[in-house]
């Protein structure tokens, strides 16, 4: 997995902010889907691929540039030339370890901030891991947590709107700590719904049982829930596992594929034979 120290920042473009919406109530958490126009036709990011975000900043060492990356929240499109592309932020928060005081993060603030008509620097377009399969009949398990759904949300477009016939399984678990924070699958913007009604494609929420309360989203619970069908998956050689989220989506997901397959030790050696044939990507943060 890549780092973000080893993504190339010197192509830089001009990106004016058409459109900024926040998706989640005003007592939950911001999350804002922001609508950029890249102004060099040049510019050209696939529905595989994301861009960077650069954000000028200060500190004891003097003025530096922060760099974040993204990944595409929708389809790119093209509107006279110039490429439209979508994203998600979160407005985010970090507690300085030794001081206990809460710092905002550096880009989440800055692009949270911005007004329709501003200007940023993106760089790119970069390479993520989140390919199209090649096979029709290839079957995928998506999980994304919070914003992570941003990618996923892109690939299940792509794959029903501009692959003809798609034949493989696609599976979706996305968890957010109540049904009010949940992206693209509620009353407001459902537009993952549409595709409800494909023999190929299901989605699963994964909540916290007491938002309130900061537990844990029970995403191992969604994914036991239809242990059944995974496994059956799993046994199949054109599976593929992609997960975007936090950090802890890690473990949850040993924990809930080890309880399915019943053993560790099973587990493990089937997801190092996914890692080690390509069908293994992640995105973590």
């Amino acid at each position: 997995m890549a780092h973000l120290e080893d993504f190339n920042t010197n192509n830089r473009f001009q990106a004016r902010v058409l459109k900024t919406e926040r998706l989640t109530p005003e007592e939950t958490d911001e999350v804002r889907e922001i609508l950029l126009e890249v102004q060099d036709p040049q510019f050209d990011c696939a529905v595989h691929q994301g861009f960077g975000v650069l954000v000028k900043t200060s500190g004891e060492f003097g003025n530096r540039l922060h760099h974040r990356l993204y990944s595409v929240a929708d389809l790119p499109e093209k509107q006279n030339g110039r490429q439209r592309i979508a994203m998600l932020v979160k407005r985010c928060w970090y507690v300085d370890d030794f001081s206990g005081e809460k710092y905002p993060g550096i880009a989440s603030n800055y692009l949270c901030d911005r007004k329709p008509g501003d200007t940023i620097t993106i760089t790119g377009p970069h390479d993520l891991p989140f390919k199209v399969p090649e096979e029709k009949d290839a079957n995928l398990i998506l999980v994304g947590l919070g914003t992570g759904i941003a990618p996923f949300r892109a690939l299940v477009k792509y794959i029903y709107q501009k692959v003809p016939d798609w034949q493989g399984k696609i599976r979706l678990f996305y968890g957010a700590r109540s049904g009010l924070e949940l992206l693209y699958l509620n009353e407001e913007d459902g537009d993952l719904t549409q595709y409800y009604d494909r023999e190929t494609f299901e989605a699963f929420k994964a909540l916290s049982p007491r938002p309130h309360w900061a537990d844990p989203i029970a995403l191992d619970e969604a994914i036991e829930a239809r242990a059944a069908e995974i496994i059956d998956m799993l046994s199949l050689a054109n599976t593929r596992i992609y997960v975007a989220g936090y950090e802890k989506v890690r473990d949850m997901l040993d924990k809930a594929f080890s309880n399915i397959m019943e053993s560790k030790i099973k587990w493990h050696t089937r997801k190092a034979e996914l890692k080690a044939g390509g069908k293994w990507a992640e995105i973590i943060y």
